[in-house]
């Protein structure tokens, strides 16, 4: 029996020591259904500008001197920032540069940047690392905007990297470069622009970034990539006829069809402008979660834990408490990983959940067989010398056969009915 149970879990093991997909995608399933949802921070306003308002512009791309009217009514309209998820890198046959920048000024702003691939990059971002400079997401090039718009303004990286079942639920607040420079991601970049910073604090540990601050703002906990865990709350959202933005930053995207790309999220597909304001707000919720580095031993010394002790509960007591003693060991694992998840701390049980149910299934059976020979046994040596009752009384209680039987004090009689050989006989 024990060289069994090690073999069980040697091969249940595998596929979370080595993070199959299969058990990857579970895993993250499991933290979009059950990790706490939080309210809007009430500091940002997402403008879509729509399939009517294309149309009524004259179609897309919109002139950059339009561009610089709608800075101005929104600035006009009590709004305290504008970022604009979109990339210009080429001049506007318009020639709406120079007055578009000029507005950019106006109030703190952030013009987005896209990946290439190409291995260009912008001007690097000021940092500071405490500890050793490692960790960080690797960006293999950055297409920067237009040089008349980038000198007046703060560029941020629009990134969206997805998880291993194409969802993004993790974006990095910096990147850094082949040379070991660093660039901040868009929703980053917003509390720069917002506070005036020059300098991003990376704090690192031996596993990598540990967390970034930002003056202004709590530090930002983070994974070993610089990642953040993105919470999607609701955030409110507006149109160029509303114009709803006083006293917030205001995130600026297209949602007309076929212009901006929708990215797949938990929440179903996004336009890049709503997923960074998504990364904005997840940067000032201090409790929102996090997958830290030590997960993936925590969920191996859960998964041993409770394992093997569903195997044995299942091989020591009998079958009914055995079967009543694992369900429980069930439900506390299910019950502590959901308040690990509300409280911040992504640690999956659910494969731990899945291989209870497998060994405790196995060794219910073998219990269950075992019992079931016994019960067979037991009639077969008794049941042609014993009293039917005998016999099933012995077969429900195995442990009353005794080799060496029990010495007890007892009276016996003897009695014969006259006549009865000859009765039998005729």
């Amino acid at each position: 029996m024990k060289k069994l149970i090690f073999i069980i879990l040697i091969i249940l093991i595998l596929p979370l020591l080595y993070q199959s997909t299969p058990t990857e995608i579970l895993k993250l399933k499991t933290f979009d259904t059950f990790v706490k949802k939080y309210e809007p921070s009430g500091n940002f306003v997402v403008l879509n500008i729509t399939e009517e308002d294309v149309e009524n512009e004259g179609g897309y791309p919109l002139p950059r001197k339009r561009l610089a009217e709608i800075q101005v009514e929104l600035l006009e309209k009590g709004a305290i920032g504008v970022g604009w998820v979109m990339s210009f890198p080429q001049a506007d046959r318009m020639g709406g540069d120079e007055v578009f920048a000029t507005t950019l000024g106006y109030a703190p702003s952030v013009i987005a940047m896209f990946e290439d691939g190409k291995g260009n990059y912008p001007k690097f971002t000021g940092t500071v690392v405490k500890g050793n400079d490692i960790g960080g997401m690797i960006t293999e090039g950055v297409k920067e905007n237009l040089n008349t718009l980038s000198k007046n303004t703060l560029q941020g990286l629009a990134i969206a990297p997805i998880e291993v079942d194409q969802l993004v639920r993790r974006i990095p607040l910096l990147v850094r470069t082949p040379n070991d420079e660093w660039i901040p991601s868009f929703g980053t970049q917003i509390y720069k622009a917002l506070f005036k910073v020059k300098t991003y604090i990376i704090t690192t540990n031996d596993n990598g970034i540990q967390e970034i601050a930002i003056r202004g703002i709590p530090p930002v906990k983070t994974d070993s990539f610089g990642r953040k865990w993105i919470s999607w709350v609701d955030t409110p959202q507006t149109t160029l006829k509303e114009m709803d933005v006083t006293g917030r930053f205001v995130f600026v995207g297209v949602t007309a069809n076929g212009v901006m790309p929708q990215i797949a999220t938990p929440v179903g597909l996004l336009e890049p402008h709503k997923i960074q304001a998504a990364l904005s707000e997840s940067i000032l919720i201090q409790d929102s979660p996090t997958i830290p580095d030590w997960s993936l031993a925590a969920e191996l010394f859960i998964f041993a834990f409770f394992v093997t002790l569903t195997w044995l509960v299942l091989h020591w007591f009998g079958i009914t408490l055995g079967i009543g003693i694992a369900s429980i060991l069930m439900l506390s694992t299910a019950l502590g990983g959901y308040y690990l998840i509300q409280k911040g701390l992504l640690i999956d049980v659910t494969w731990t959940l899945i291989s209870e149910f497998i060994t405790g299934s196995i060794a219910f059976y073998l219990r269950f067989r075992e019992q079931y020979k016994l019960r067979q046994q037991v009639k077969k040596q008794f049941g042609k010398y014993l009293d039917p009752r005998m016999v099933k009384k012995l077969q429900d209680n195995p442990e009353l056969c005794k080799v060496n039987g029990n010495r007890v004090d007892c009276s016996i009689i003897f009695t014969d009915l006259r006549g009865f050989t000859s009765l039998s006989e005729s």
